[in-house]
């Protein structure tokens, strides 16, 4: 078996259309903008292209992006003060501190200072509260992408045996929280899940974010299993020559593919999908601010 490709780049870019879709009606009939406001802390380059490109595709869509770029050495009163004044701002809609933060920073305390509202990160512990317990929340990006694109391969997901290989706060437990909500059977397998090999074998769904390099070999993975990899990590590869390196899954993609029904690359596959997600809980926060129709097929 050869596995279908799910290409998160042509996905995303569909996901982006809606959300220009939705931005183009908001103007017209409720003469409403969206708005994107991003908290970057320091000068770190990978947060900062990210930040770049999250404000380059916000305008792209339609929508107003107001960045904030603070100094390294930033007080925690000042970033909390700015959060502040961006919650109380009504033509934001959607405020994200970009992480990591500096050390002298609490992040727990930030992210939850951030009107969950707003929150379109979904990180604040209100909104972790409300998907846990299947309420209206603002969902993490990356486990709404993965979703997105198993809803489209799938359709129903209803019934699917699922294992999503990683607990984080910012994956693992929501992706879980997510397919279980989509009626899945649902297991979080780690590191330390006995037999693991066995646990990811079953599964009808495989979601890997655990973070390691190529960790789940093709022979862990059901003959036509759906296999969505997160995992985005730097490998040295000498075969490109002398310092060169490479991205790889958490999943080892070329024996996985051989025996999966469908799988994400990676790069190409999970990543496209969160800032194109990132645009969509911004338009839904201000569909929901302003009391009107969620944006149809851009929500869990």
């Amino acid at each position: 078996m050869t596995a279908t490709i799910i290409d998160g780049k042509a996905f995303a870019a569909t996901v982006r259309e809606k959300v220009a879709g939705h931005v183009a009606r908001l103007k017209e009939e409720n003469d409403i903008t969206p708005g994107l406001a991003v908290v970057l802390v320091g000068e770190d380059p990978a947060s900062q292209v990210y930040v770049r490109s999250k404000g380059k595709q916000t305008v792209e869509v339609g929508m107003n992006s107001y960045e904030h770029k603070l100094e390294i050495d930033t007080a925690e009163a000042d970033l909390l003060a700015l959060i502040d004044q961006l919650n109380n701002d009504p033509a934001v809609h959607g405020i994200l501190v970009q992480l990591p933060l500096p050390g002298h920073l609490n992040e727990d305390l930030v992210i939850n200072s951030i009107d969950p509202a707003k929150d379109v990160d979904g990180f604040h512990i209100s909104n972790v509260g409300l998907l846990g317990t299947g309420q209206k929340s603002m969902v993490p990006c990356t486990p709404l992408g993965c979703l997105m694109m198993l809803r489209e391969h799938h359709g129903s997901l209803s019934g699917l045996d699922a294992v999503v290989v990683g607990r984080s706060n910012i994956v693992g437990k929501p992706m879980a929280q997510l397919l279980l909500g989509d009626s899945c059977t649902v297991t979080i397998a780690h590191s330390r899940t006995k037999d693991l090999p066995d646990v990811v074998r079953r599964a009808d769904i495989v979601v890997a974010a655990v973070g390691r390099p190529e960790m789940v070999p093709g022979d862990w993975i059901k003959e036509g299993a759906t296999v969505i990899d997160v995992g985005i990590n730097r490998i040295d590869a000498p075969e490109r020559g002398e310092g060169k390196t490479r991205l790889v899954g958490d999943v080892h993609f070329e024996s996985a593919a051989a025996v999966a029904g469908a799988i994400t690359p990676v790069p190409g596959g999970v990543g496209p999908m969160t800032i194109a997600c990132l645009l969509a809980n911004t338009v839904t926060a201000c569909c929901r601010a302003n009391g009107l129709a969620e944006p149809e097929g851009l929500t869990a």
